[in-house]
């Protein structure tokens, strides 16, 4: 298949499927400017030669295998004012004979002393830092048409069989891409080249057998997290909302006991909101549910008694039990049946 000859394309393309805007590319050439990477077309500058190969393309059309016109280099308009001569400088002192001296004397310093090198010092060379190679995850799929991570391999995954395994060479960079006074390189080979088509068209110094498409498998770091809650009551039960987006319903557990509920929901990127949360009053742990929605996820407990709850957990300031259905009085609401508990004030008086 031919490979598309635009800048910032660079693909394979099948000329049968060929349209004027399957193609996304940059008619002009690279700028490199005070450590600026872009291109001359558009405004768009970034900093890492990473971001600079991630520009996507600003005009569309057709694939084309036509080699494409190298532009020359910007001839500089800026003129050099050329000084006049500067004055001669008046002479600095004039010795009895009449002549001139221009300038101090040098004064005489001491000549430094020199170190003699140990033979040992001038023969030992840093040893090269080893190249760790990052291995690809194989369980996890990979696109078709997905280029190869690895810095100037440029490989398109095609299939499991062509793309991975043992046959798959993968010919890249380890290093880093330098600019200096018009040349360009990678920092782990020594060819320079003036181009930036030749730059990008440097073959790859080192070899392994093994693409680099998805990159190694990252170990899940999990991260507790704090959620905000709020709850209200009724007669018969308690509501608790926490306030967590995106639960997994399938991993989510919130166990109920008579004064004690424990909550343990799992979020996307490794967040974890834990809490054990103890209860002011006893609660019927057979008839207490959840639920968990897309915002939050809602716990209904059945109280154990009839009681208000003047807070959500023990408090040793709480000494008000308001009631239930009573038929009149102070801090009563609801029906004309009443509901107290045993350890309510109004107990007594029943």
């Amino acid at each position: 298949m031919p490979v598309c000859t635009h800048r910032g394309c660079e693909k394979t393309y099948d000329e049968a499927t060929n349209s004027d805007t399957s193609c996304t590319f940059h008619p002009q050439g690279p700028i490199f400017h005070e450590g600026l990477k872009g291109w001359s077309c558009c405004s768009k500058r970034v900093i890492s030669f990473d971001q600079f190969l991630a520009i996507p393309g600003c005009s569309i059309g057709r694939h084309t295998d036509v080699p494409r016109e190298e532009f020359p280099p910007a001839s500089s308009s800026e003129k050099v004012e050329v000084s006049s001569s500067p004055k001669s400088p008046a002479p600095t002192a004039v010795d009895k004979n009449g002549t001139e001296v221009y300038g101090s004397a040098p004064v005489a310093s001491p000549a430094p002393a020199v170190a003699t090198p140990s033979p040992a010092a001038s023969t030992a060379t840093p040893a090269p830092e080893p190249v760790v190679e990052e291995e690809d995850d194989l369980s996890v799929p990979v696109a078709v048409g997905k280029t190869c991570m690895r810095r100037g391999c440029g490989h398109t995954f095609v299939s499991e069989e062509v793309s991975r395994g043992d046959k798959a060479a993968c010919q890249y960079h380890s290093g880093s891409p330098v600019f200096h006074e018009g040349s360009k390189g990678w920092s782990c080979c020594p060819r320079k080249v003036l181009e930036f088509d030749e730059f990008l068209k440097l073959k790859g110094c080192r070899t392994t057998n093994q693409h680099l498409f998805v990159g190694a498998k990252k170990e899940k770091v999990e991260e507790l997290v704090h959620c905000r809650h709020d709850w209200y009551q009724t007669q018969t039960h308690i509501n608790l909302s926490i306030f967590a987006k995106k639960v997994d319903a399938k991993t989510a557990v919130v166990q109920f006991k008579e004064r004690e509920v424990d909550i343990d929901l799992r979020m996307p990127d490794g967040k974890r909101f834990k809490l054990v949360l103890p209860l002011f009053q006893p609660i019927e742990p057979v008839g207490s549910t959840f639920e968990v929605l897309g915002t939050k996820v809602e716990i209904i407990m059945k109280k154990g008694n009839g009681i208000s709850w003047a807070t959500l957990e023990p408090s040793e300031g709480a000494k008000c039990w308001t009631t239930f259905g009573t038929t009149g009085g102070a801090g009563t609401v609801g029906s004309k049946v009443m509901h107290l508990s045993t350890d309510s004030p109004l107990y007594a008086e029943k």
